[in-house]
């Protein structure tokens, strides 16, 4: 059974051993904690583990491939992962957040005047003038610098990398945010042009680096996501970050709106679905030959066994399905579906955890504890 699921997969030059991913999660732990969690998640059996926000610069908030200490924090994280004869990729991404400009809330958050939900859309305001505002020779720098982060990622331990298509590269890909009038601004090819530079910088420092691209497609009828890429634009991003270097793609939502979206509980409106980003993959796969990825609410063994069997994606991704049971391969393979912890996308702990500041969690951790 679950012959699909267990068949390994070149995955863009990679051979994963089956079709199980942890896909990219800021889980808001310390290093340690976040170690011990995805060695954890390795040990259950899946294929591989994207490590989310790996930054791409020297200044940052979390840890950084350019100091001896962040070094040493992905040395220990790739060697823990590969233990259990499993990959890892580092998602290389560049912030969009105005850092100026998160300065004047802080008195409010401070007074509790700012609501943490309401800081979100006030921070994803600050987007646009942002990244419009920035001088097309910072753009170039900017996008340059993915380069030597993916050879210093490699020298951590990294078996590929993500560019990350949120973020700074989803914003510039979104007429919504992206005002700009020069060669990054206007037309989606120039929308484009910040992605496209992004993986050519890779492409040049490392020709034969497996290079996954997480796509957000950002949707209209009804209107979902801020940043991204229209699906009506597909058929011009697509081309263009195949020809760039991409191997594979790693296809979702778009972010910069409400999390409750691109992370979506059960009761959601429009996404409370198994796979409910699955149509997203259909879109893509009329594009391109590459291996997709597909994620979104894949908790069902039959169902994820029926999509791979079907075509509609190459590998499936899970993250608080993995987080809920890291054994759900493990279990999936030796015909113990009957025991997987299946989530039940309530968000409580998970995307609740990490609003809070607490970390994501599970509530199942809770049940466990005596």
């Amino acid at each position: 059974m679950y012959e699909s699921i267990r068949t390994p997969v070149n995955y863009g030059g990679l051979i994963l051993k089956n079709r199980i991913l942890f896909s990219p999660t800021s889980l808001g732990v310390s290093q340690e904690d976040q170690i011990a969690r995805l060695r954890r998640i390795a040990q259950g059996g899946c294929a591989m583990v994207i490590v989310g926000d790996v930054p791409v610069g020297r200044h940052s908030f979390g840890p950084t491939l350019y100091s001896k200490k962040g070094m040493a924090f992905y040395h220990s994280l790739t060697q823990a992962v590969h233990e259990s004869g499993c990959r890892i990729c580092a998602q290389l991404h560049q912030s969009d957040s105005n850092v100026k400009a998160m300065l004047k809330y802080v008195p409010g958050v401070l007074t509790r005047s700012i609501s943490k939900e309401d800081l979100r859309p006030l921070l994803n305001r600050e987007v646009g003038p942002y990244i419009t505002g920035l001088s097309a020779q910072k753009v170039r720098a900017i996008t340059d610098s993915f380069g030597p982060a993916a050879e210093l990622a490699l020298e951590a331990g990294f078996d590929m990398v993500q560019i990350h298509g949120d973020r700074m590269c989803g914003s510039f890909s979104s007429a919504v945010f992206n005002r700009r009038t020069d060669a990054y601004g206007g037309s989606a090819e120039n929308r484009a042009r910040f992605a496209v530079e992004a993986v050519s910088a890779v492409r040049r420092r490392l020709p034969d680096i497996p290079i996954d691209y997480k796509l957000p497609v950002r949707q209209t009828h009804p209107p979902y996501g801020s940043a991204g890429v229209l699906e009506e634009e597909l058929p011009v991003f697509v081309p263009l970050l195949e020809q760039a270097g991409v191997t594979s793609f790693h296809v979702t939502l778009a972010n910069h709106a409400s999390l409750t979206d691109t992370i979506p509980p059960a009761r959601h409106p429009d996404f409370g679905s198994e796979g409910c980003f699955l149509k997203f993959c259909d879109q893509v796969r009329r594009l391109t030959h590459l291996p997709i990825c597909g994620v979104g609410g894949l908790t069902d063994p039959d169902f994820v066994e029926a999509q791979l069997s079907a075509g509609r994606m190459d590998c499936a991704a899970m993250s608080r399905q993995l987080i809920a049971d890291p054994d759900w391969p493990a279990k999936v393979l030796s015909g113990r579906t009957g025991e997987i912890r299946r989530c039940v996308r309530c968000n409580r702990e998970c995307l609740g955890g990490m609003m809070a500041h607490r970390g994501v969690h599970c509530i199942y951790e809770r049940k466990e504890t005596p």
